[in-house]
């Protein structure tokens, strides 16, 4: 499709050219380097402005270590607290939220693993569509005595099967703790699992955890509208720098309900070696271990100004073009005998979807094509993608049809690596996934495709 056709198909995308401008002015070495960047779910990118103007915050002031009431600690500290205020803000937090600054999302989702009252009268459900991190804190649960469960989805589409969600919600009565862990959005798939669950969970006695890293690069998040318990987030999924620097969004109602099982410096308020007591910070300082990143922190304030600058409806709008023509555009590609080249896995349509795409490729014998071999060809086009099973399980097991049997088998069988999986199960794991960001443009998907068209036979 020439891209005069494209404008007049997704005439919003014609509207929003200024991001175009935007990204030959701030983003320069995608163009200069001739880069095609498909991995937004894996890092965001940044702007010239945000380095330059956090280059020049950390010129303009004398930093010291924020745990003290000494005049460079009082510096940090203004700046850290100031910062935490624009992230409760940039959620819509208002005064109902505390703001945890981590390392990182999976830090965020450790705190609640290790800190939520687990015991054998509670409970953790889980989605099949979540990734490692948060089906890590079933460790906790089970180590703990606790039961878990997960929630199916559906092959055709790889949505959440809601009858038996509620089924699910419904239960548990006689369980004193109940945890629910979903993503907003999914890392794989870019199905956005409904926020509505959250409130009906809460009706019947659950406490909410939504992972939310890969929904809120390209979606606002109004957490006066939906009111989960705990929310995990990435700062450089939003908009690439800096790194390093997760948050756990505790809601006040829910921030007691957290047994947090040691103490470290800056988590307490007072201890003692004499006698073995202590009193744990009475805020979010309870679960910030250590010296924040305080250099860093700022940088934060800085991302979400540019963030707000572009705007978020914009952003949304220009992926949600571009997501809709690679659908189109990619269920078109067929070998000369009519057999698909591409088979979507996940949403075939823009509804209630994000902007990422995981696909297999298939010859003409509709034998798959490693994903390895994709890969391969990409980087030589200095096209950026990502293969593999993207830290989520649940959804490679579904996608490859690999049962609980087969798996049994190969974890009793001690076999650890990629490819020892592969050849014990006699199937192709992985695959590859394509993610769209605020500087992707129609460019960018026309090369994707020209890369694809190369395995038409």
């Amino acid at each position: 499709m020439s891209y005069q056709n494209f404008c007049e198909k997704y005439p919003v995308y014609a509207e929003l050219k200024e991001l175009d401008t935007i990204r030959t002015t701030e983003y320069p070495l995608l163009n200069k380097e001739n880069h095609v960047y498909l991995d937004y779910t894996g890092a965001n990118l940044f702007s010239k402005t945000q380095v330059e103007e956090h280059a020049r915050f950390l010129q303009s002031h004398v930093f010291g270590n924020p745990h003290s009431t000494n005049p460079t600690s009082a510096v940090s500290t203004g700046f850290v607290e100031d910062t935490r205020k624009a992230v409760l803000s940039y959620f819509h937090a208002g005064d109902d939220y505390y703001c945890v600054f981590t390392a990182n999302a999976t830090q965020s989702l450790k705190i609640i693993g290790e800190s939520y009252p687990f015991d054998p009268h509670s409970h953790f459900l889980l989605l099949f569509d979540n990734h490692n991190s948060v089906n890590g804190i079933r460790e906790y649960a089970r180590h703990k005595g606790a039961s878990f469960d997960y929630c199916p989805v559906y092959l055709e589409d790889l949505r959440i099967d809601e009858h038996q969600l509620e089924s699910k919600l419904t239960s548990q009565h006689h369980k004193h703790h109940k945890l629910f862990a979903y993503p907003a959005q999914s890392n794989v798939s870019g199905v956005k699992h409904d926020l509505k669950w959250i409130e009906f969970a809460h009706q019947n006695g659950w406490d909410v955890l939504l992972d939310a890293a890969a929904f809120v690069p390209t979606n606002d998040l109004n957490l006066q509208e939906v009111k989960p318990d705990y929310v995990s987030v990435s700062f450089y999924k939003i908009f690439g720098y800096p790194t390093g620097i997760g948050a756990l969004l505790i809601r006040k109602t829910a921030f007691e309900k957290l047994d947090k099982p040691w103490f470290a410096g800056g988590t307490v308020s007072y201890v003692s070696v004499t006698v073995p007591e202590f009193f744990l910070a009475e805020n979010q300082e309870r679960f910030e271990e250590g010296t924040v990143n305080f250099l860093s922190i700022p940088a934060i304030k800085i991302g979400l100004n540019w963030i707000q600058k572009l705007g978020m409806p914009r952003i949304q709008q220009r992926v949600s073009c571009l997501t809709a023509y690679l659908i189109e555009e990619l269920a078109q590609l067929k070998h000369s005998n009519g057999k698909a080249l591409i088979h979507l896995f996940g949403p075939a349509n823009n509804e209630q979807r994000g902007a990422t795409l995981i696909i297999n490729f298939f010859d003409s014998k509709e034998n798959k094509i490693d994903v390895g071999l994709i890969e391969t060809k990409a980087n030589e086009k200095n096209i950026s993608i990502r293969i593999g099973c993207f830290c989520n399980p649940g959804i490679d097991e579904i996608n490859n049809c690999i049962t609980s049997e087969e798996l049994s088998l190969f974890y009793s069988s001690r076999q650890a690596e990629h490819y020892d999986k592969v050849h014990f199960l006699g199937k192709m794991r992985g695959a590859i996934r394509i993610s769209l960001g605020l500087m992707s443009n129609y460019s960018d998907c026309e090369r994707f495709l020209d890369l694809c068209k190369e395995f038409l036979e």
